[in-house]
């Protein structure tokens, strides 16, 4: 778990497992509005299963990025959150690929 600045424009989150992932979402998103330019790639290696707050969250965070014209890209994803992205209807939502290091090159390429 941890928040590293990848590049000047790219924030690499390690996402920690649920109870503590609704924590460092808001702190993702504190530190995305304070930067206020930027992408968002969050790797969910730790995380089993998300929770309708962290869901929460992430919906959140998603407006604001496109708000301001940027990305969250979402790697790593366990099959149990892939089923409850698309139980909710939020599959074609999120932006996910396979790891971070595809998704790192995606948004450098498109910057």
């Amino acid at each position: 778990m941890g928040i590293q600045n990848w590049s000047e424009n790219i924030i690499l989150v390690d996402l920690p497992a649920e109870p503590m992932l609704a924590d460092e979402l808001k702190t993702v998103t504190e530190i995305s509005k304070d930067r206020g330019d930027c992408d968002i790639v969050m790797d969910f290696s730790s995380v089993d299963i998300i929770t309708s707050s962290s869901l929460s969250k992430l919906l959140k965070l998603r407006k604001m990025l496109l708000d301001w014209d940027h990305q969250l890209v979402f790697c790593n994803v366990a099959p149990a959150t892939k089923g409850i992205f698309t139980v909710t209807g939020l599959e074609g939502v999120f932006k996910v690929v396979d790891d971070k290091f595809i998704a790192l090159a995606g948004l450098q390429l498109v910057r």
